[in-house]
């Protein structure tokens, strides 16, 4: 008797037709709902002799998800129905659409990898998350350096034991050089765009993260000469023909001798204005002859081969070329402050 029951629901809920969702509602109020007629049949469960009870709740089973799906189906047609008689097409794409613009950042750091790939330089990249041996060990930073200390660096993970195996954001995309180095045999010569932190408060000068991109290039005779006429020459390409640069003696860890590079103000050409402090020079980025250390650190010959390497902070150059004056307006996503950048693209 039940079975014969179900199956007459089953053949019912197949041919169910309605065409407005109150008809819908209707048909899932007489089936569905907790006085409807398959709750009912499921009450009646109970008194189905034990040999039949697995064939009875297969039955219903695949009667209620028959009901389901055969009221899902109707809800969906008769949705796209009112949409169509509305004259909306909810596959398209929300209207007007406002282009958008590529970020300053991404402006000037591709702007930078054109200048050095057309100069030779290929693109080299590694993980954000480092090891301190790639980070400061294989840079020639000693044990006790400042940059190790926690008021700087952001630690993932320390080991007390060996210092080498602290696990930290990366302070400098100096970590890809190494990473390149340690499996690359010379002539060596890349570029390693990236985005770096350091522990620092968020001021209009500093941020907590930020980007940089370093090179270099390593080989046989290589000379302080062939840096400078490097850096002159993408100085040149990237601020105007008429730029000038000056190298000031400076330390880094990994660079001996190193310097400091300045450009001239491009705003006042030299003479002397607010944004250069009066000086005519506005500095732009850290270089040097790599550390015959690192270069040993690193698997590599120091007495056959040389290098040089030198780095510059994305952020620090959009800066000059856009004079922006607040760094935190590069991660805060003013849409009113992106549409600035729009003729830049």
């Amino acid at each position: 008797m039940i079975l014969e029951k179900i199956e007459k629901l089953l053949e019912e809920v197949k041919n169910l037709n309605a065409s407005t969702p109150e008809e819908i509602e209707a048909l899932r109020l007489k089936y569905l709902s907790k006085k409807g007629e398959i709750n009912a049949i499921m009450a009646d469960f109970r008194n189905v002799p034990a040999e039949q009870k697995k064939e009875v709740g297969v039955k219903i089973n695949e009667l209620k998800q028959t009901a389901l799906n055969r009221i899902n189906s109707l809800r969906e047609q008769c949705d796209a129905k009112e949409s169509h008689d509305e004259g909306l097409d909810l596959t398209r794409t929300a209207y007007p659409i406002k282009h958008g613009t590529r970020h300053p950042l991404t402006i000037v750091r591709n702007e930078i990898i054109d200048i050095f790939s057309r100069m030779g330089f290929t693109l080299a990249d590694g993980p954000e998350v480092e090891d301190d041996l790639h980070v400061f060990t294989k840079m020639n930073f000693a044990a006790d350096h400042p940059a190790r200390d926690m008021q700087d660096t952001f630690f993932v993970e320390t080991n007390p034991n060996d210092v080498t195996k602290n696990i930290i954001l990366r302070s400098h995309t100096s970590s890809v050089q190494a990473r390149v180095m340690d499996v690359t045999k010379p002539p060596i010569r890349v570029i390693c765009p990236g985005r770096v932190y350091r522990n620092e408060a968020i001021t209009a000068r500093a941020h907590c993260f930020f980007h940089q991109i370093e090179g270099l290039y390593i080989d046989k005779d290589v000379s302080f000469t062939d840096l400078k006429q490097v850096l002159l020459t993408f100085a040149r390409e990237l601020f105007g023909a008429d730029t000038k640069i000056r190298l000031r003696p400076s330390y880094f860890p990994f660079t001996e001798p190193s310097a400091e590079m300045d450009i001239s103000c491009h705003i006042c050409g030299g003479k002397g204005c607010g944004f250069c402090k009066h000086t005519g020079w506005v500095e732009i980025l850290g270089c040097g002859m790599v550390d015959p250390n690192v270069l040993e650190l690193c698997g590599i010959d120091s007495k056959v081969y040389s290098g040089y390497a030198f780095g510059l902070g994305v952020e620090r150059v959009t800066n000059l070329k856009y004079q922006v004056s607040d760094l935190r307006l590069f991660s805060e996503n003013d849409v009113r402050f992106l549409q600035e950048f729009e003729a830049a693209n």
